[in-house]
C-alpha cells in the first residue's frame, strides 16, 4: 500500500581598544612568505576546519555513513543477528529496504496526500479499518507507508491479509517480514493487547474485484468480525477513507474461467491487461489521498459486549457509513484523477 545529529571566545572585549578578529586579519601579499601580527600579538595558529567544510566534504561524510550502515546491515543479515517477533516481523528489514522500495511509488507515482493522520493513537493498540480497492491490493502498502512516515510517534501498521497471499511464493515471506498476518480474530487480538496498530479492510476481495462502474461504492463489511475484535482489546477504531485507487486498473471485465482455473477469487480484464501483455499490468498514476476519521471508542463497553450482535451490527454500520461518507467528501472535493 520507508523507513533513514566550541569555538572558543578570545578575549578580544578584554582588551582595551580590541578589534574584532575579522579586523585582525589580513589577505596575505602576494610574494611574501608570511603576514606579521599586530603590535602586542603573537601569531594566532591557523582555525580548525569545520566538519563538512570544503568541497564534497559533507557529502563524503554522508556517504561514509551511509556506506558503514549499509555493511552493518549486511552482516546482521548473513550472521542472523537481527530480530523478528513471533509472527515473522522483521523491523529493520522493513523500516530500511521495504519502506524504502516503497516510498518512491509512493510519493512519486500516486502523490499520496494524508490527512488525519493524528487521529491515530500515539500509544496503544487501535484498529484501522479502511475501504478496499484497486483490482490489487496496492491500497494496503500505500496506507502502511502513509502511516510509517506521517506519524508523529513513528508508529507501524500491522496489515491484516488473506489466507491467498500467503500462499504465493515470495509474496507470502515478503508479507511476513513487512508485519503482516492472517486475517484471523485470535491473530489481530493479540496485536492489538501488544499495542500494535492493527490494519484490516472488512470489504476483502469484494472490495478489490468489484467492477469500474462501483467504484467508491462500499461493499458489504461482513458480520462485523473486526468491531468484535475491537471490543475484547478494548481499543479505538478508526475510519480510514482512500480515494485514487479505483482508477489505477480500471476493471471492465472479470473471466470467471480463467479465475477458476488460476484458484483466483476472480481474473481482472481491464483497458491494457491482457491486451499489452506486462505492460498492461503497470498502474496508472492517479493521485491519492487518504484520509483518517476520528477514532470510535470501544472501551466504555462491558465485556460481554462483543457478544452482542446488534451492538456489532450497529458499530459496523457507523464505521462504514463514516468511510463512505468521506469518500463522497472527498471526490467531491477532488479536481482530477490525475492531477
Amino acid at each position: 500500500m520507508a523507513d533513514a545529529k566550541v569555538i572558543p571566545f578570545d578575549d578580544d572585549r578584554s582588551r582595551p581598544g580590541g578589534l574584532p578578529r575579522a579586523a585582525r586579519r589580513r589577505p596575505p601579499v602576494s610574494g611574501t612568505a608570511s603576514v606579521s601580527a599586530l603590535p602586542g600579538q603573537a601569531d594566532a595558529p591557523p582555525e580548525p576546519e569545520e566538519p563538512g567544510e570544503g568541497p564534497g566534504g559533507g557529502e563524503r561524510g554522508a556517504w561514509d555513513r551511509r556506506i558503514a550502515g549499509g555493511l552493518a546491515f549486511l552482516r546482521r543479515r548473513v550472521t542472523g543477528e537481527y530480530d523478528v517477533d513471533e509472527f515473522g516481523y522483521d523491523e529493520e528489514l522493513t523500516d530500511q529496504v521495504l519502506m524504502s522500495l516503497l516510498r518512491p511509488v509512493y510519493e512519486k507515482y500516486f502523490r499520496v496526500e494524508v490527512k488525519g493522520v493524528e487521529n491515530i493513537p500515539a500509544e496503544g493498540g487501535a484498529l484501522i479499518v479502511s475501504n478496499h480497492s484497486g483490482t490489487l491490493p496496492l491500497d494496503g502498502l500505500m496506507l502502511q507507508v502513509a502511516v510509517h512516515d506521517h506519524h508523529p510517534a513513528d508508529r507501524h501498521l500491522r496489515l491484516l491479509a488473506a489466507d491467498l497471499v500467503f500462499m504465493l511464493p515470495v509474496v507470502n515471506e515478503l508479507a511476513r517480514k513487512a508485519g503482516h498476518t492472517l486475517a484471523c480474530a485470535e491473530d489481530a487480538e493479540r496485536l492489538l493487547r501488544k499495542g500494535e496498530v492493527v490494519g484490516v479492510m472488512p470489504e476483502g476481495f469484494k472490495g478489490i474485484g468489484k467492477p469500474f462502474g462501483e467504484r467508491y461504492k462500499l461493499q458489504r463489511f461482513g458480520r462485523g468480525g473486526f468491531v468484535s475484535t475491537a471490543l475484547k482489546a478494548g481499543v479505538p477504531i478508526v475510519p480510514c477513507s482512500i480515494v485514487g485507487a479505483e482508477e489505477i486498473y480500471p476493471m471492465i471485465g472479470n473471466s470467471k474461467t480463467l479465475a477458476r482455473l488460476l484458484g483466483f477469487p476472480y481474473f481482472p480484464i481491464t483497458p491494457t491487461f491482457p491486451w499489452l501483455g506486462p505492460l498492461g499490468a503497470v498502474p496508472l498514476p492517479t493521485k491519492w489521498t487518504i484520509q483518517f476519521g476520528e477514532p470510535i471508542p470501544t472501551d466504555g463497553y462491558p465485556l460481554e459486549a462483543a457478544e452482542d450482535p446488534m451492538l456489532m451490527f450497529n458499530l459496523t454500520d457507523q464505521v462504514r457509513e463514516q468511510i463512505q461518507h468521506t469518500l463522497y467528501k472527498l471526490l467531491v472535493q477532488r479536481r482530477s484523477v490525475f492531477f
